[in-house]
């Protein structure tokens, strides 16, 4: 069933039931006040009757005049003696003149039903010398309240058709204009799974609600950022091959010298042989990397943990000391300072970023730590040969290299500060870099102190 016809039949379903319901208390309330009106006239009637002296004194209430003056259209006044007998009585309506006589010493008030016909009643005793000598009953048949009612009934009933058929085409107008945009998305997606083209849909500044407009928007957010990664991922691959050729290119060009002339002439021989270790090597270099880009697109790659950055980082400045002989230097204003992340990713960052630093500088590398308002910032500065001001805006980008041949002769495959840039994003932290040619690059961190 489609979300139109859900969304129809359910409106028409509580708009019935309401209505019932809305229906049977109008009736009941109508109902009610309209007998309590009744019993208020013939309550006054009554009362009015008993200020009569010949009813008070209890003297000549068999007199045919004495009820006819109070007799109205529709009503039975009659005076009833212990004995069950009626001594007085004014009326015409058969139905009322059918009612059996019944005495009662007692005030009493009600409704019964006779004929199909509705009948309201007040019986009330009189006295005389403080002895109940008679009853005086008023019966009243409320046939023109009955068709009053009847009269409710059909506006009642016309109105909660004429509401119902109102409901069902302006539920069906409304939901055809709620469920346009969400079927153009669904046409739109399986015109995308057909063709195999993103696109995204035109938000149209109608009465849309907000909600299918913030629907629609994040439909073309998620196409344009499907987008980029598409032309990220064909960026790389095209990147990737480019990258991979080179060095099988070197290797397959040895191997056949190898194969040609390796075998009685020493000095080639050890020549190929060393050029395809080295491009080997490089080329283990270059998947490792793309390995590593692959796994940091996975949503759970970090592993979170609180530990301290200042015991890491001169574990790491010693370590890496000792590999290549060179002076690395941490400051920090206190000897601890705790953040939460990924302990072996923060690790890893680090080491691509001095890694660099020690290639392209010969000075010694400063790392300086501190906390500024439950922020981690981190500088790694070195006194190198820089960066040029117009090559700092492509640095993070997959296998750019500000000097191809000098990166290649480093042994870099232009991947390194794109795994450390993806490394920063995903701690939700900054990275800036700052350089001036000949005179060194510092790089600084940032990362929220969340605990």
């Amino acid at each position: 069933m489609t979300l139109r016809k859900r969304f129809t039949l359910f409106t028409i379903f509580w708009l019935i039931l309401i209505l019932i319901f809305f229906n049977i208390f109008v009736y009941f309330y109508v109902i009610k006040i309209t007998t309590e009106s009744e019993e208020e006239v013939i309550a006054t009637k009554v009362e009015l009757m008993r200020e009569n002296p010949r009813i008070q004194s209890g003297r000549g209430l068999n007199s045919p005049e004495l009820l006819n003056e109070y007799y109205n259209v529709n009503e039975m006044i009659r005076i009833i003696v212990p004995t069950n007998r009626v001594v007085n009585i004014t009326g015409s309506n058969p139905v009322l003149l059918e009612l059996p006589a019944e005495f009662k010493p007692y005030q009493h008030t009600g409704m019964i039903t006779k004929g199909g016909e509705r009948i309201l009643f007040m019986r009330v005793p009189l006295f005389e010398d403080g002895k109940v000598i008679a009853m005086l009953e008023v019966n009243r048949i409320l046939d023109e309240l009955d068709n009053y009612l009847q009269i409710l009934i059909a506006a009642l009933s016309v109105t909660t058709i004429g509401a119902i058929l109102f409901a069902i085409f302006g539920t069906f107008w409304f939901t055809s204009r709620l469920t346009a945009p969400i079927q153009t998305l669904v046409t739109t997606m399986r015109e995308i799974d057909r063709s195999g083209k993103l696109r995204q849909i035109t938000i149209s500044h109608r009465e849309d609600s907000a909600e299918l407009q913030q629907l629609i928007r994040a439909f073309n957010q998620m196409i344009e950022r499907l987008d980029r990664t598409f032309a990220r991922q064909k960026q790389f691959v095209a990147d990737a091959s480019h990258e991979l050729k080179t060095p099988l290119t070197v290797i397959s060009s040895y191997a056949g010298i190898l194969k040609r002339w390796g075998r009685n002439d020493e000095s080639v021989r050890d020549e190929a042989i060393e050029a395809i270790a080295k491009e080997a090597v490089r080329l283990q270099n270059l998947t490792k990397s793309m390995l590593v880009l692959a796994e940091a697109e996975q949503e759970d790659w970090l592993k979170l943990e609180m530990f301290d950055v200042v015991p890491l980082l001169d574990e790491l400045a010693k370590m890496l000391e000792t590999t290549f002989q060179r002076t690395i230097r941490v400051k920090a204003l206190s000897g601890s300072v705790r953040m939460v992340g990924d302990k072996d990713k923060i690790r890893q960052l680090f080491v691509i970023l001095l890694d660099n630093a020690i290639k392209y500088s010969k000075e010694p590398i400063d790392i300086s730590i501190t906390l500024i308002k439950n922020i981690v910032q981190i500088e790694v500065k070195d006194k190198g040969i820089g960066i040029p001001e117009k090559e700092i805006p492509h640095l993070f980008e997959r296998f750019y290299r500000v000097d191809g041949a000098r990166s290649r002769t480093t042994g870099g495959v232009g991947l390194g500060l794109s795994i450390a840039k993806r490394i920063v994003d995903l701690h939700e932290g900054k990275i800036d870099v700052f350089s001036l040619k000949d005179l060194g690059t510092t790089i600084t961190l940032q990362f929220k102190q969340r605990k």
